[in-house]
Formats: structure tokens, C-alpha cells, sequence
């Protein structure tokens, strides 16, 4: 038998830190959770499990990012997607509260749903992810990223309802949008899981079908107030040779080479993506790369979150209304260093327009987004784009 390289035992040896961790919080919770029991379930040191996880909270949300990353497949016919906004939103109610776990909302445990009748209701074991919302809610250096992240999450539902049904154009108006309806449908599905894990039988899931699909009909005052006061985009001419990565959207690895604009932002930051979304010419491919100074924290939290949610959205939306919006989480750095962008923090701002394998525009700061993808798509050299 073939001997292992160094890469395959690490990661054999993080698999199985995983693997105990997840038994070890769904029997006992994060709270009561021990490293040293995590390790005696593994096999293992006390020490080789912090040489892959730095603290049980990075664990625990890597833990989760894990299960809703490999959940188990529906049984079954296919879901029916949407043909209409109200029918869409309906189905991504339907994929939402019939998932077979839920690492984000609920406890993931007896059905699998966090829902059921009174009568059906019955004691549910605690499952790994039961204390995700206590952790968050307790800690601010957490909830701000939340936020931000039910804020991408947000962008990423109104987007398709917007490819289903374009909101009409105003002459003299500001652009209008569906972000609001949105927070308003994402509002009613956490709120109803979290309700529903901790009062099983209260809530009728297809009740909460029912009340996303009347939600389509909800005329809410949303238009688009483009930044003001920014700075002009740099030219450059620069290679553009990014890592392999993957997307949380759509599943599967994402073509960063391709031309496009592409916004580097921190934790703290990712809402400002809209700029791009908004200003940039229709079929522009964007793409945001999640920054974070906290990577093993944060980067499984994103991809936890965002993660479920596009999942979700690919059994309810058709193809063609999926978000053209790609979401890469960027732990190590390598993205952005391909883009000449190092010192990232949670509150890094900086995007850059590729065209032709090059780099033809930069900007940092606050507008970043909007600059560059207002930004035309061919150039010449070496000057300001306001210049």
C-alpha cells in the first residue's frame, strides 16, 4: 500500500477531528462540548486537535459548515421550481423548511425539519447546530459578520426575484429593487425555523409556504441610492492569475479569470457588493470575494450560511433566475494576493476589473465597487479613469 504524503494524513487527521466533533456536539451540545473528549473520540491528542483548529468555536462552526455543505440528498421527484415570483418563493419556502438538516436554524434533529404538527410533535434530541444562534447573539465580533453575511444573503434572493420580474423603470426615479421584500421572506423563514426548534408543533410549515408565496404581492418603497462622493477607478494593466476556488452560490468551482469585475470585501463589508451589482452593465459576470482577518471563524460561518441558503434557491428558482452574483470565501488570502491585495481585514473595500486575462482596473475604499464596475471593460494605459 501506498504511503501517504504529509497533505493526505493532515487532512485525514482533520476529517476524523471533524467527524468526532460533530458526534460530540450533537450528544453534549458546543457549551458542554470537551476538546479532550473531541480527542479521545478521535483517536488523538489534545494537540493534534488544535493544530487543525485553533479553538472550539472555529471547530464548531466548521463542524456545521460541514453538514450543510454534504447534507443528504432529497428522496424522491425533483422539487417543482417557481414560474412566478409567488410561486418561487413558495418553493424556497418548501426547500427551506423541508430540508433534511438545518445547521443554521434548528437543532437538525427528529425529522430533520423543525417543524410538525401538535399532534406529531414529539421531545427532539439536541443537534449540533442548537447552539449557533446563543454563540452569535452573545458575541458582537460575531453578529456584525452575521449580518452581513443575511445582508449577502438578502442581495442573493432579490436578484432572482428581479430576473423573474424586473422591477419597472421610473424615468427621473431612482432604480428600484426587491431587496426589502427579501429581508422580509428570509425574516419569515429563520424566524419560523428558530421558533419551530424551540417549540416543535407550534407551526405548520406549509402555513409558512403559503404566507412567502402572499409575500411576492408586497409593494415596500426599495430603490437603489447609488454612493456619492467617490473616488475614480485606477487603469491598470496588470496579469490577473487567480487560484482555483469554489462558489457557494451555485455549487461547484467558480471561473475567476474570466472577464468580469471582482470586489474584495471583509466581513464587515460584504453589503457594499450591491454597488457593483447595480452599476455595473447588464451581463457583467461579478463576483465577491469574502475577506476576513478572523479566517477560521469566519470563513466556515460564510460558508455555512450562504452556503444553505444557495442550496435552497437552486431547488426553488429556475436556472435562468439564479443570482449571477458568485460568493467565494478567500481564507487563505491567495485571491486577493493574485489581485495585488494583501493586509485584508474584516473591513477591507477594494475591487478590480479583469478583461482578457489582465487586470485593467483597481480601486480601494469606500465606493470601490461602484467606481469599478462603472468602469468601461477596455482602456487605455496608465491613467486615471476619470482622467
Amino acid at each position: 500500500m501506498a504511503r501517504l504524503t504529509r497533505a493526505q494524513t493532515q487532512e485525514r487527521t482533520r476529517a476524523g477531528v471533524l467527524a468526532a466533533a460533530r458526534d460530540e456536539f450533537a450528544e453534549h451540545g458546543f457549551r458542554a462540548a470537551r476538546i479532550d473528549a473531541i480527542a479521545e473520540r478521535a483517536g488523538l491528542t489534545r494537540g493534534a486537535v488544535y493544530s487543525n483548529f485553533p479553538g472550539k468555536r472555529a471547530l464548531y462552526f466548521s463542524v456545521l459548515a460541514e453538514l450543510a455543505e454534504h447534507a443528504p440528498g432529497r428522496t424522491g421527484p425533483a422539487p417543482r421550481q417557481g414560474r412566478t415570483p409567488a410561486e418561487a418563493l413558495g418553493a424556497l419556502a418548501r426547500a427551506w423548511v423541508t430540508r433534511p438538516t438545518s445547521a443554521v436554524t434548528d437543532s437538525g434533529a427528529g425529522d430533520g425539519t423543525g417543524f410538525g404538527d401538535s399532534e406529531r410533535a414529539r421531545p427532539r434530541a439536541v443537534g449540533p447546530g442548537a447552539d449557533l444562534i446563543p454563540e452569535l447573539a452573545a458575541d458582537e465580533g460575531l453578529r456584525r459578520p452575521y449580518r452581513q453575511l443575511l445582508e449577502l444573503n438578502a442581495l442573493l434572493v432579490a436578484l432572482a426575484l428581479e430576473a423573474m420580474r424586473p422591477p419597472a423603470p421610473s424615468p427621473g426615479s431612482p432604480q428600484r429593487r426587491s431587496v426589502r421584500l427579501a429581508k422580509t421572506v428570509l425574516t419569515t423563514l429563520y424566524g419560523a425555523s428558530r421558533t419551530a426548534a424551540a417549540a416543535p408543533g407550534f407551526i405548520e410549515p406549509f402555513d409558512v409556504v403559503s404566507a412567502c408565496e402572499q409575500l411576492a404581492g408586497l409593494e415596500l418603497s426599495d430603490w437603489w441610492a447609488p454612493p456619492t462622493g467617490i473616488r475614480p477607478a485606477f487603469r491598470a494593466d496588470e496579469p490577473w492569475e487567480p487560484p482555483a476556488a469554489a462558489e457557494l452560490v451555485r455549487g461547484g468551482p467558480v471561473p475567476l479569470a474570466s472577464d468580469g469585475v471582482v470586489a474584495f470585501l471583509g466581513m464587515h463589508r460584504l453589503s457594499a457588493v450591491e454597488e457593483a451589482v447595480r452599476a455595473a452593465p447588464p451581463g457583467t459576470a461579478i463576483t465577491v470575494v469574502a475577506v476576513t482577518g478572523e479566517p477560521d471563524e469566519l470563513v466556515p460561518l460564510a460558508r455555512l450560511v450562504v452556503g444553505e441558503l444557495g442550496r435552497c434557491l437552486r431547488e426553488a428558482f429556475p436556472r435562468e433566475a439564479w443570482p449571477g452574483l458568485r460568493v467565494v470565501c478567500d481564507g487563505t488570502g491567495a485571491v486577493a494576493a493574485a489581485a495585488g491585495i494583501t493586509g485584508c481585514d474584516d473591513t477591507t473595500e477594494a475591487a478590480v476589473r479583469v478583461g482578457g486575462g489582465r487586470i485593467l482596473y483597481r480601486a480601494a475604499g469606500p465606493g470601490a465597487c461602484h467606481t469599478v464596475a462603472s468602469a468601461p471593460a477596455a482602456h487605455s494605459r496608465h491613467t486615471p479613469a476619470g482622467g
